[in-house]
């Protein structure tokens, strides 16, 4: 097994980042320094924390170019779309911190005593952060600045597509004056992480990433009665009712289904349209994704970059090939995406039609480009065909009809129900999944919850 961690872009196949992996040595060092930190950072209080997380997160807005350019060359996002991430990173950071006094304020039993009675949240101890790379900053601040802020100190171990973002954060972090140890990052391949997992000092682990990813850290976290939060897989669905907004629905989906390349666990791979828009719809579709500029996303004009790396372009590439030999259509025109050749990461959209559930595209995720449409009758089939799946991040419904919305989402086996958008994380909401989507929450009030130990008193004076 390689001793050190190397990025390709897949831009154009170079080697952007050469690391060693952590030592045994330097992972007993981070973790003795992380516990030793934590223990006096339970002690600050929240106000003061509050202060020099909110230092960190201006320090992450000050690094908005770096951090963009370090997106875009190690995952490929176009540069005109990867400052962005900063900006989210900013939204959900700011609002945790924001909501902490009350998440994290005792809270009173229910009365039914003289005596005084309340619970406590106290904080685990050290925890560990592992990201993916899709959207490498968002998906940990999930975890990172509400672990800070509820007294945690934090190991993040990011992929090894970018681990720049991880060390620019890190560096944000130090330089805002969080005491060393707090807040660490551990380059580690998958073995090591699995070890991390298992190490007496972390006591909670937050996982995003693939579903086989998410069992391997719950078989390492076994037995060791441990918190784990487990962001998995999407194959994320759309119903576009009789009453919605053609048009509107048309430009959010789209975007819902070929930003990042399609490389979001809550991105759109299906849509449900009902029959008598249907045709509208997948004319208007098609016309957006032809005008998608596929190419370098160091170049301010591109709009759509590779995919991760060339083997996932292969298996995205597969999932369409198989969906046209069984009778789908593409209604995306090849000759508008010249970048994309069999020997590259770069993928041209797919809008698919003529799909059915025995698809792969249908029942898989696909994390590519990538968008199958089918007609139906009525919210009764809409709904059958978005919980015929194992995954369960999220739904969207395209309606005028607000009360329809609520009805048809509650029907909807997903996390967060969406009404005439997609694609988006309000830190206000709790981030949830169903089935092979995961488990456990983060974000809102209740991504306190999982990241503190409730600890009750009874108080009898004398």
């Amino acid at each position: 097994m390689s001793s050190e961690l190397i990025t390709i872009s897949p831009i154009d196949g170079r080697e952007v980042v050469c690391r060693p992996y952590a030592t045994d040595a330097h992972i007993r060092e981070t973790l003795r320094a992380a516990h030793a930190a934590q223990q006096a950072w339970r002690e600050v209080a929240l106000a003061e924390r509050a202060r020099l997380l909110g230092a960190a997160v201006d320090r992450v807005v000050a690094a908005r170019q770096d951090l963009a350019q370090a997106i875009t060359v190690q995952m490929g996002r176009p540069i005109r779309h990867a400052p962005s991430e900063v900006d989210g990173y900013a939204e959900r950071a700011r609002h945790m911190i924001a909501i902490a006094p009350e998440a994290l304020q005792p809270m009173a039993a229910v009365p039914g005593s003289e005596r005084e009675r309340f619970i406590r949240r106290d904080p685990l101890g050290v925890t560990l952060t592992i990201a993916p790379w899709n959207y490498p900053l968002l998906t940990a601040v999930n975890s990172i600045v509400p672990a800070l802020m509820a007294g945690n100190a934090v190991v993040l171990k990011h992929s090894d597509q970018t681990p720049l973002c991880a060390e620019l954060m890190h560096q944000a972090f130090s330089h805002a004056g969080l005491p060393p140890g707090l807040f660490s990052y551990l380059h580690a391949d998958h073995d090591t992480t699995q070890r991390l997992v298992r190490a007496p000092e972390i006591r909670f682990v937050s996982f995003t990433g693939s579903v086989r990813g998410g069992r391997a850290v719950e078989e390492s976290a076994c037995g060791r009665f441990i918190g784990v939060g487990l962001e998995l897989g999407g194959n994320d669905a759309a119903y576009v009712r009789g009453d919605a907004d053609l048009e509107s629905a048309v430009e959010s989906l789209v975007d819902g289904a070929f930003f990042n390349a399609g490389q979001s666990c809550c991105g759109i791979q299906r849509i449900y349209v009902a029959r008598r828009l249907y045709d509208g719809f997948v004319e208007q579709a098609a016309v957006l994704a032809n005008r998608y500029v596929l190419g370098d996303p160091r170049e301010q004009e591109t709009t759509l970059g590779p995919v991760v790396r060339r083997s996932a372009a292969a298996a995205v590439r597969e999932v369409v090939a198989d969906a046209i030999e069984e009778g789908a259509r593409n209604v995306v025109d090849a000759a508008y995406f010249p970048a994309a050749r069999d020997d590259t990461a770069y993928v041209a959209p797919a809008v698919l039609t003529g799909v059915d559930h025995a698809m792969r595209v249908m029942r898989e995720e696909c994390f590519g480009p990538v968008v199958g449409i089918m007609p139906v009758d009525g919210d009764d089939e809409a709904i059958s065909l978005i919980n015929d799946s194992n995954y369960g991040l999220t739904a969207a419904v395209f309606t005028r009809d607000r009360e329809a919305a609520v009805a048809i989402g509650a029907r909807i086996q997903a996390g967060t129900i969406f009404m005439n958008r997609c694609d988006y994380l309000d830190p206000g909401l709790a981030w949830t999944g169903v089935k092979d989507s995961g488990r456990g929450v983060s974000l809102s009030r209740l991504g306190y919850e999982q990241l503190t130990q409730p600890k009750s008193f009874h108080l009898r004076v004398a």
